[in-house]
């Protein structure tokens, strides 16, 4: 089968490598839309033109599409699949994991501001985080250091120690870019957080899509 994966931008790529390694029978087909990043800074009527017309291009010949960007699945999913045949899986905060396994009942969401203003991410916290505190770091401009290859450790450290003196001992990566640097937050969070991102829960939900596809 063919597995369509949507991006803004490099972030897709993470996922991509991630679904080959899990589902190295399929074919995957990778579209992103550098030209117009960094989607989580646009207005929804933006980031809706830029979409809608990709995402039903690649439902043209693709069997099931990961939409490999949470400022796009939070806001947008919904309306996207009444717009195609074909599944769409998507990507958001694991903000239900992360209140689950915290012991200081403090976790951060790092993600874009569309991402975190949408109405899908607050109702992911009234749902799940009810008791728990939510840490919500700027991050808006993460996505475009990452990008041009300007996020260097030093940068890394120091939002990263904001992050850990709230008390947060999860961080919740809300935006596939961040899954290019996962591991020097990692190391800079040396033991005081685990870090959190979704791409292994989507595979087993592709698995099960594809399961029902064939």
């Amino acid at each position: 089968m063919i597995i369509g994966v949507f991006d803004s931008g490099a972030g897709g790529e993470s996922v991509v490598a991630a679904i080959k390694k899990s589902l190295p029978q399929h074919q995957v087909v990778f579209k992103d839309d550098r030209a117009h990043l960094p989607y989580g800074t646009k207005t929804i009527d933006q980031i809706r033109g830029y979409v809608t017309p990709i995402i039903k291009d690649m439902a043209s010949s693709c069997d099931v599409i990961v939409i490999a960007c949470n400022t796009v699945s939070t806001n947008l999913i919904q309306e996207l699949r009444s717009q195609v045949t074909i599944p769409l899986i998507a990507m958001e905060p694991m903000v239900k994991l992360a209140a689950r396994v915290t012991k200081s009942k403090i976790i951060a969401v790092c993600a874009t501001p569309r991402t975190l203003g949408s109405q899908r991410y607050a109702w992911l916290k009234g749902s799940f985080a009810k008791d728990i505190k939510v840490v919500e770091p700027d991050c808006s401009d993460w996505t475009s250091l990452i990008e041009s290859k300007q996020m260097d450790q030093q940068r890394i450290q120091r939002d990263i120690d904001t992050i850990c003196d709230t008390g947060a001992d999860v961080i919740v990566l809300g935006c596939t870019h961040y899954h290019w640097i996962e591991k020097q937050i990692l190391a800079a969070a040396q033991g005081r957080a685990q870090v959190l991102q979704p791409e292994q829960p989507v595979i087993v939900q592709l698995k099960r899509v594809l399961g029902q596809l064939s």
